[in-house]
């Protein structure tokens, strides 16, 4: 064989690669730029999808944190869905990365079991709505506004205008209660008396006057009755009924009202008394 023959082979050979590089290239080259496709077309749809599900319940009035769980819930799913698929559309096994998907979400549970709680405790909080957003609670040894039902936290300003931060697990393993959920609360506080003071009239003046105080409700009516005895004397008990959001109005006008009642010259200021007894030798 002589030079000639083995050049044109060698040629030949180089030819045919090339051809085969080219040919698996441009195969590869189309997989990937149809899986870029095929990804941002899904995006979109996703995106579509989700805004019309969250525009068909916001239809329906749904809370709006059940919109945000929804949603979330949809997009998390619908893009799992979609890697798995692109990954299928280039050849990759899609069952090995599943079984490793469980591996990685298994290993995730047991290092993030707080949040995983917190977050089913949220969806809880969701299904069986023990309370809303705006409403004032007592949860998780904190009382106030609840501003935002999140994934894993629900965010409540205080009465001194802080916001607070409680996982909705803590919260949902305790004792939750509604301050803003019955139609009326009733104020609870206490007037001294003296032993000397007429007792009936200072429950009659001051039922007279709570009730004419603003927000305080006719029905059920003011509430003033003995409570205890101690040494100063009668322990009054007075109880006026408002709506929720009239509580701090009525709690202070109402100690304002027993001050100015009983602090009148009618009634003579409680005192400690002690008897003294002499005896001569």
């Amino acid at each position: 064989m002589d030079q000639t023959t083995l050049v044109n082979a060698g040629t030949e050979k180089a030819n045919a690669l090339m051809t085969l590089v080219t040919q698996y290239g441009t195969e590869f080259g189309i997989k990937i730029l149809a899986s870029l496709a095929f990804w941002l077309i899904g995006r979109w749809l996703i995106r579509f999808s989700v805004g019309l599900v969250q525009s068909s319940l916001g239809r329906q009035n749904v809370d709006p944190t059940v919109l945000r769980y929804v949603g979330s819930f949809i997009t998390v799913t619908l893009n799992i869905l979609l890697v798995i698929g692109v990954l299928g559309y280039l050849g990759v096994q899609t069952t090995t990365f599943a079984a490793l998907l469980a591996a990685v979400g298994l290993a995730i549970g047991l290092a993030w079991s707080g949040l995983l709680a917190n977050l089913a405790a949220g969806g809880f909080i969701i299904v069986l709505r023990p309370f809303k957003v705006g409403d004032v609670i007592c949860a998780g040894g904190v009382t106030g506004t609840v501003t935002e039902i999140g994934l894993f936290v629900t965010a409540i300003n205080t009465a001194d205008n802080i916001l607070t931060l409680v996982g909705n697990n803590k919260i949902f393993a305790d004792n939750i209660q509604n301050l803003s959920h019955n139609p009326y609360r009733r104020v609870d506080l206490t007037a001294q008396l003296s032993n000397a003071a007429d007792y009936q009239a200072a429950i009659d003046l001051l039922k007279a006057r709570l009730s004419a105080l603003p927000n305080v409700l006719t029905v059920p009516a003011v509430d003033v009755e003995i409570l205890e005895f101690n040494l100063l004397g009668p322990v009054l008990a007075v109880r006026p009924y408002c709506q929720p959001s009239h509580y701090g109005q009525v709690f202070f006008a109402s100690n304002k009202v027993i001050k100015d009642t009983l602090g009148s010259a009618d009634f003579p200021a409680p005192m400690a008394t002690q008897t003294l007894i002499m005896q001569q030798p």
